[in-house]
């Protein structure tokens, strides 16, 4: 760089000497000045013009470069262009793997514009969502893959949890519709379809198996709860069988219980969304499930409430009961005793929420994933002499969904735990006062 710009100033110290020694020959000092430095601009304009020209046909600066600050100039945007063409390479091989991958997916998958109109999908498209590209580019999606649950979908668009549904064109299938918004503010849509045929009919075995066995089991449980009570009550039965006859009854019991928790998750796994919607007067609900927890507590923990008395909530009202009570039962029947529980039920700007929170032992962080499985328990030998069956926040989870709502869990070994149902806002109703 200081050679090329001692160059220059070379160049123009030889123009400003010869400027100078024009006039001892006769010439006039001004005419001389322009006939010095003629050949310095002439030069300039040159490669300047020639930079220019190249600009605009886009050719491909190559050596040699000329000399001084042009040359650095040259050679600079050679090295910019070498540079660029190097990062269209990469870009082109990332497009094509991108491209190549995209094919290999075993799913459906459909590029839409910020219309909602078809701008790329992969081969899978056209066997999943008789979506074929690029014969259907720049149609619309719901035009080609016709479906009022997708239709809906696409218009609230609420991404959080896919739909599930069976596509016109090939009534034997049953897809999961993910969609995720992407690209400039957010206004394009990546549709992702997958074939989920063998486990939704697995699901619906599982589903019709426990419901049919719980079924099954509930009557001869009854009689044999029955003859328990009887036998138990009984002043014929020898003192030394009272016992076992009791613990058989509590056993006996603790069955019912997973029966009836086994039939109710049947029950809402059914259908995606609640088939009742009424004014739930939760106020009223929570002191009956206290009043519960009270009489199963036996003074053993510190109940708190802080309940708005006016907040209502849009919903099925067994069900919500169902998932509020597993929540402060759990609460009562998992802690140590003295711990303090705290039940909340307030609306803030993100709408209704109820809370369950306790100063208990806590739940370690690898735990809390899976809480909400049927049937997992963090410490079994706990939840069995508690008479848990590990259904309680399952039961919680699939209510939650059904009324658009979603449970956070929060805890840490040692202080304690919070569970938190969030409702959609809009859902809280006010008490009509009279």
């Amino acid at each position: 760089m200081l050679e090329s710009l001692l160059f220059e100033v070379l160049l123009f110290l030889v123009s400003l000497a010869l400027a100078l020694l024009l006039p001892w020959l006769g010439l006039d000092l001004a005419l001389a000045v322009l006939l010095a430095i003629l050949p310095y601009l002439g030069r300039n304009l040159f490669y300047l013009g020639r930079l220019t020209l190249f600009i605009h046909r886009r050719h491909r600066m190559t050596p040699p470069f000329p000399r001084g600050l042009w040359g650095v100039i040259y050679r600079s945007i050679a090295q910019h262009q070498q540079s660029g063409r190097k990062r269209c390479k990469r870009q082109v091989r990332f497009i094509r793997r991108f491209r190549e991958a995209a094919i290999s997916v075993p799913d459906a998958l459909v590029i839409l514009d910020r219309h909602q109109r078809i701008e790329w999908a992969n081969p899978m498209a056209a066997e999943l969502m008789n979506v074929h590209w690029p014969r259907d580019e720049g149609s619309y999606l719901t035009e080609i893959f016709r479906h009022d649950l997708l239709r809906e979908f696409l218009v609230a668009d609420d991404y959080l949890r896919p739909v599930e549904l069976a596509p016109e064109h090939n009534r034997a299938l049953t897809l999961s519709v993910h969609i995720t918004p992407f690209g400039e503010r957010k206004r394009q849509r990546l549709v992702i379809g997958r074939d989920i045929t063998k486990v939704f009919h697995l699901n619906l075995i599982r589903r019709d198996f426990v419901a049919n066995t719980a079924h099954e089991l509930r009557t001869p449980l009854t009689v044999i709860s029955g003859f328990l009570e009887n036998l138990t009550d009984s002043p014929l039965t020898p003192e030394n069988h009272r016992r076992p006859l009791r613990l058989m009854s509590s056993q006996a019991e603790r069955m019912r219980s997973i029966i009836e928790d086994l039939l109710t998750l049947s029950r809402l796994e059914m259908e995606d969304a609640t088939t009742r919607s009424e004014s739930v007067d939760v106020p009223e609900t929570l002191g009956s499930i206290l009043d519960e927890a009270r009489l199963l507590d036996e003074g053993e923990h510190e109940l708190i409430e802080d309940i708005a008395p006016d907040l209502l909530l849009k919903g099925n009202r067994l069900e919500l009961r169902s998932a509020l009570s597993n929540l402060v039962l759990n609460a009562v029947k998992h802690t140590l005793a003295g711990s303090r529980i705290r039940i909340t039920w307030r609306e803030d700007e993100d709408g209704p929420r109820f809370t369950v929170k306790d100063n208990g032992e806590g739940i370690a962080r690898e735990h809390i994933p899976r809480l909400t499985e049927r049937f997992y328990r963090v410490d079994k030998t706990r939840f069995r002499t508690s008479g848990g069956a590990g259904l309680g926040l399952a039961i919680v989870k699939h209510v939650l969904n059904r009324h658009d709502a979603r449970l956070i869990i929060k805890s840490e070994p040692g202080q304690g735990s919070t569970f938190t149902c969030r409702f959609p806002a809009g859902t809280g109703l006010k008490r009509q006062c009279h």
